[in-house]
């Protein structure tokens, strides 16, 4: 999107979260700016509030919306804003899609570095472009592409140079440092692996990890492989509130976590394997008890 955008003039990029979008949009745009936002899930809380600042702004700019995570059940398509939406492949497969006429082919590895991280490599798409290229090649950058962005945490303004040099069609493998930090991160993430399997602990079926030293992702997934449970939890603590992620290959997350949060104040929501959530401390026990009594609705065939 940036290589697409970017011949047009400069290109403000801003690094946001589903239950920060509103705020981010409020602060960070204007009547009549251009917004192109991608792989952003609407949070179950605030996305009337995200559309009704979206469908504003487009009323003088031109909105594009780009997602693939489940929409909320009582979504309705808003006005003034061009809404991409397909649960079938990544949004960076969509993206691709969207700017692939307007830029040269090789740029699509990019499209299968996104793909590949997000864990949707499977698709008719990935397979054409992946025939394009060797495929070991493909894999290999885009796992210090993962690794070594995973390394440098909430360092926004290495992150953007990363993603400039990545709207060149630059090898991530050659960007800075990012190559030296992926070897650390992969270092850092056996370390997470031994740290969940000794300090992982079961309520009824949620595996869950405290404070892990690394990716709340990862461990969720490490949570739920050594503590057996049907959805491994791992959370970070921020002040009195915990922001956590979900794992399962038996529970649809993303419809379980979105009513739970019309239930109890929390923000939360994702894809049927993968999700995310932000809980206070006062509430983390009543969270976990309504999983427990709600899972059995959302298991998946």
């Amino acid at each position: 999107m940036k290589a697409y955008l970017g011949r047009k003039g400069d290109v403000a990029v801003y690094f946001t979260n589903p239950a920060g979008l509103a705020k981010d949009l409020e602060e960070f745009t204007r009547q009549g700016d251009d917004i192109y936002i991608a792989d952003i899930a609407l949070d179950e809380k605030t996305y009337k509030q995200v559309l009704e600042i979206l469908e504003k702004r487009g009323s003088e700019g031109k909105v594009v919306y780009i997602d693939h995570h489940p929409l909320p059940e009582d979504f309705r398509q808003p006005g003034n804003v061009e809404f991409i939406h397909d649960t079938c492949c990544s949004a960076s497969e969509l993206v691709f899609k969207y700017v692939e006429k307007h830029l040269d082919p090789d740029y699509s590895r990019i499209g299968l570095y996104g793909a590949i991280a997000d864990y949707i490599d499977e698709t008719p798409w990935v397979r054409d472009q992946l025939a394009r290229w060797d495929k070991r090649f493909v894999y290999y950058e885009a796992g210090v592409l993962v690794q070594g962005l995973e390394h440098a945490g909430r360092q926004y303004d290495f992150k953007r140079e990363v993603l400039n040099a990545l709207s060149s069609n630059t090898l991530p493998s050659s960007i800075g440092d990012l190559a030296s930090r992926a070897v650390k991160q992969s270092m850092l993430d056996e370390d997470l692996r031994l740290s969940v399997k000794r300090t992982v602990y079961n309520k009824g079926v949620v595996s869950i990890v405290e404070n892990p030293p690394g990716s709340v992702g990862r461990a969720a997934n490490y949570a739920r492989i050594y503590g057996g449970g049907l959805i491994g939890l791992a959370f970070e603590t921020r002040g009195r509130m915990l922001v956590m992620s979900l794992r399962s290959d038996k529970v649809d997350l993303n419809k379980l976590i979105r009513r739970i949060s019309r239930e109890l104040d929390i923000q939360g929501g994702g894809h049927p394997f993968a999700a995310g959530a932000r809980v206070s401390i006062e509430v983390f026990d009543k969270f976990v008890e309504k999983i427990n009594s709600s899972y059995r609705e959302y298991l998946r065939a």
